[in-house]
C-alpha cells in the first residue's frame, strides 16, 4: 500500500514495488508549500474516476493505480479493493493536481499530513 513520508520539506508519495509497475510511476514528491488541502474521502475510487486518458491499471472499483490526465485537471491515483477509504491531497503548481490514496487510517493520514504543511 502508497504510504506518505515528509522528508526535507517534501511530501513523498512511496509506491510499492507492485504499485510502480502497476502505475508506470515511480515515488511522486512535491515540497510541502505545494499542498494546498487535504480531504479523507469515503469513496477514493469514485474520486479517481475521471474521464481523461489514462497510464496505468485500472479495474473498476479493485483497483486504479494511475496517472489520469482528465481536461480541467490529472491526478495519480493508487487506490486498492482493500482500502474502501482514502485521502486526497490536493497541489498546486505540480504535474498532478492531485494525489488520491487510498488507506486504512485515512484522519491518521490527513492529520500526519497536514501537522507538517
Amino acid at each position: 500500500m502508497a504510504e506518505f513520508v515528509v522528508h526535507d520539506h517534501e511530501l513523498i508519495l512511496q509506491l510499492t514495488a507492485a504499485e510502480k509497475v502497476e502505475g508506470i510511476h515511480g515515488d511522486l514528491r512535491a515540497p510541502l508549500s505545494s499542498v494546498t488541502g487535504v480531504e479523507v474521502l469515503e469513496h477514493p475510487h469514485r474520486a479517481a474516476d475521471i474521464i481523461g486518458l489514462r497510464a496505468g491499471t485500472r479495474i473498476p472499483g479493485v483497483i486504479e493505480v494511475a496517472s489520469v490526465h482528465g481536461v480541467k485537471s490529472t491526478i495519480f491515483a493508487a487506490v486498492h479493493h482493500d482500502t474502501p477509504r482514502g485521502v486526497r491531497v490536493n497541489l498546486r503548481d505540480q504535474p498532478h493536481d492531485a494525489w488520491i490514496v487510498g488507506c486504512a487510517d485515512p484522519e491518521a493520514v490527513a492529520a500526519s499530513i497536514t501537522h507538517v504543511t
